[in-house]
């Protein structure tokens, strides 16, 4: 068998293969080049999920005959006028989307600039191009993709049901419009509009939050955080959303580099680091998170579709949005979700589904089936004592003050004055336009649970010596990366030394851990080096088990409080960070106004 160069078409179509994976990745690349061209508007219609018509119309600067001929051809481009691959300041450089596109359908482009007397058309059908010719087209270009992948049929067999496909476009055009809030954009399936976005004016903080209401919902607009940091050259802004506003799964979160939508393991792995206090697991947050940095310190020519990115210093990346979201959540304080009182109102009114569409309310909770390492009874008792407020010993009587005993100015807290207790669970107070009903059981283990965080940071972590020091065997590389980090190490309570090529001993771990599994403990940890650089399945663990103390140490349900002790725990929900919702992202309270109870009663 003999070498030989394979037909252009065929290298084209297999080219292809690599940039339009599915009708979304071709309306990615055509929206990319309309915002690239400096479009205002930008309209889209697709037509049986994109099998049979893509149609992205833009009134950007459009294309002169002699660059249109020049645009479907293999790595021709205008967006690296000095060949410089690290200074990259559009969303498209490599000069592959057209003609990839055209190799694999029958793709039309109709272009006409400002100022020209008339449009060309030119067309492609399977990758073969005919002339150009005279046309009628608006100033701004028309680029028409029908029967797309008849040319690679086995391309076909792989695609999903029409609406599957329509609504990963639907996904890709509202992350590129979040991007782009000063761009006017639609979505059509050719009968209906699906999505119109006005472009937005004014401020680009305040553009971009009115972008995310109108794509995300008045929910997240009502319960974002805004975010704006900046270090050592890297600016972050967005807005996030608060913990008791989650989902089952994180695809409401969006993260964009220099305008470009990203989906990155780092920066995931950032946002659900700082989330990890008020969240359990298997719930994430809503954000929109734009990240900005000098073009050198981001690799975005890592893969065809643009997707991926590499971050020269990603240690600094994922600090900074760490620090940024927790920072924000801190300032938000006791702050729960308007969405709480919702779904709350909706369970009150017979007939009325969750004010999220999904069982349970958006913060519907499955509680983990974590139990406490050997070894934590000791250290967990220190916890098990209610706050110095609450000391009066759970079997003793409760002693009810009579009403004239709780200050009228006391409705005039945030969470009010407490008027009673219900079900020994539940603690209704009065404010001073409505009522507030707290779960003393998860607002309590908040408190403890912050408590605890206080006494680590304050005292350190404390250490706990093996009687017999543990080896770990390792490779030579992994080894290397952990004794580089020991003093950091040894910092959470993990003291390791060498022993040997690809090989440390274990001499403490850190008490709260117990009796933890160190062969895996320190594999875990070598392994996140590789990816993150940083060491932080310690400090993971160090949390779970603080959270699972503070659940096992605090209030529980059924425990009857007199007055004073539940002014006492409204009290410190509202001088306690993060005291809106529990561990698990669970809401500590419910707050409802007194105009949304009178027209539950038809008083309105």
């Amino acid at each position: 068998m003999s070498l030989r160069l394979l037909p252009e078409t065929l290298v084209n179509r297999i080219a292809a293969g690599e940039v339009v994976e599915r009708p979304a990745s071709a309306v990615k690349e055509l929206v990319e080049n309309a915002l690239d061209a400096g479009a205002g508007q930008v309209d889209v219609v697709l037509r049986d999920g994109g099998r049979s018509l893509i149609a992205v119309t833009d009134d950007g600067c459009g294309m002169t005959p002699e660059e249109l001929a020049l645009a479907v051809e293999r790595h021709a481009t205008s967006k690296l006028p000095d060949d410089d691959l690290v200074r990259i300041a559009s969303l498209g450089f490599r000069g592959e989307a057209l003609p990839s596109i055209g190799a694999v359908s029958r793709m039309t482009v109709t272009s006409r600039p400002a100022g020209a007397a008339e449009a060309w058309r030119l067309t492609l059908e399977g990758g073969r191009k005919a002339a150009p010719e005279p046309a009628a087209q608006a100033p701004g270009t028309r680029v028409e993709v029908r029967d797309l992948f008849f040319a690679t049929p086995a391309r076909l067999k792989f695609l999903k049901t029409p609406r599957t496909e329509y609504g990963h476009a639907e996904d890709t055009v509202a992350r590129l419009a979040m991007a782009f809030p000063q761009v006017g954009v639609s979505l059509s399936d050719g009968q209906r509009t699906t999505l119109r976005l006005a472009a937005a004016t004014g401020d680009l903080f305040d553009a971009r939050l009115a972008r995310l209401g109108a794509i995300l919902g008045k929910d997240f607009a009502e319960n974002a955080l805004a975010i704006e940091a900046e270090r050592e050259g890297l600016r972050l802004s967005g807005h996030i959303g608060l913990p008791t506003l989650n989902r089952a799964n994180a695809r409401h979160q969006y993260l964009f580099v220099n305008g470009r939508p990203v989906r990155d393991k780092l920066l995931h792995g950032a946002v659900r680091g700082a989330y990890r206090d008020f969240l359990a697991h298997d719930r994430h947050p809503l954000l929109a998170l734009f990240l900005e940095l000098p073009p050198e310190a981001v690799d975005v020519n890592v893969h065809p579709m643009k997707a991926e990115v590499r971050f020269r210093e990603p240690g600094l990346v994922r600090g900074l949005i760490v620090g940024a979201c927790r920072h924000a959540l801190s300032e938000a304080g006791h702050r729960a979700s308007t969405t709480v009182a919702q779904a709350a109102l909706g369970a009150l009114r017979a007939g009325d589904a969750p004010a999220n569409g999904m069982p349970g309310g958006a913060y519907a909770y499955r509680p983990p089936s974590t139990t406490l390492p050997r070894g934590l009874a000791e250290a967990g008792a220190a916890y098990h004592a209610p706050l110095p407020e609450l000391a009066r010993p759970p079997g003793a009587r409760p002693v009810e003050a009579p009403p004239e005993a709780v200050p009228e100015a006391e409705a005039d807290y945030p969470l009010g004055a407490a008027r009673a207790q219900l079900h020994a669970t539940y603690i209704v107070a009065q404010t001073g336009d409505g009522i507030v009903i707290v779960d003393q059981h998860a607002a309590h283990e908040r408190l403890v649970y912050e408590r605890m965080k206080r006494e680590l940071a304050d005292r350190g972590v404390a250490r706990q010596i093996l009687l017999i020091p543990e080896v770990v065997e390792l490779e030579e590389a992994a080894g290397e990366r952990l004794l580089a980090r020991a003093g950091e190490l040894a910092e959470i309570g993990l003291v390791l030394e060498a022993f040997g090529p690809g090989a440390v001993v274990v001499r403490e771990v850190p008490a709260l851990l117990g009796q933890p599994d160190v062969q895996r403990l320190v594999a875990d940890l070598a392994d996140e080096l590789v990816e993150l650089d940083q060491a932080f399945t310690v400090k993971e663990k160090l949390e779970e088990v603080c959270g699972t103390l503070a659940c096992h140490g605090s209030v529980r349900a059924g425990r009857r409080l007199n007055a004073e002790e539940m002014n006492a725990l409204l009290r410190q929900m509202e001088a306690t960070p993060h005291s809106g919702q529990c561990n698990h992202g669970r809401p500590t309270y419910v707050e409802l106004k007194l105009a949304d109870i009178e027209r539950l009663f038809g008083r309105r």
